[in-house]
């Protein structure tokens, strides 16, 4: 199954393609779309829209993981942006035929270190150790969609097996 994971954001949206089988991973491609602060919002999504979906199809995606906001009382106005690019991202994808799951910070915490509460550095070196690479992905957005396709890969194993 190949599997696209996506950090949302405005500024930076990382994303990551990793090939899951036989309870293996193996890493396509990865890295983060940039967009100009300066720029009004709807070309920005858009500009993040199109590439997601240039992404999803040059790698034969199948399905799509997308980290959920994580909201605390003073990030609401990031996080409203965020959620935006969240729907946008959802429903491009939607209309290319890409089923999309979402998984909060905790749960792809718990997934990658067996722990809801990891920091970020722990879930990384998780990530480069589970795809086999030889250092940590930098931008750390990269890493951070890689460990979601890897939950999905993980999350879609284990319902998989279940249904049997």
């Amino acid at each position: 199954m190949r599997i696209l994971g996506i950090d949302p954001g405005l500024a930076d949206c990382g994303w990551g393609v990793v090939d899951f089988q036989s309870q293996r991973y193996q890493p396509v491609s990865y890295g983060v779309i940039k967009t100009p602060a300066g720029e009004d919002m709807q070309k920005r999504i858009l500009l993040i829209t199109d590439k997601i979906q240039r992404v999803a199809q040059e790698n034969n995606v199948q399905c799509a993981s997308i980290e959920e906001i994580f909201f605390t009382k003073h990030s609401t106005t990031s996080a409203l942006k965020v959620s935006k690019v969240i729907g946008a991202i959802m429903c491009e994808l939607g209309r290319i035929g890409i089923p999309c799951r979402l998984f909060s910070p905790l749960q792809i915490k718990s997934c990658i270190t067996g722990y809801g509460n990891a920091e970020k550095v722990q879930v990384q070196e998780m990530v480069k150790i589970l795809l086999g690479l030889e250092k940590i992905p930098k931008p750390d957005h990269a890493a951070d969609a890689l460990s979601a396709a890897i939950c999905l890969g993980n999350n879609g194993s284990t319902e998989a097996k279940l249904r049997v």
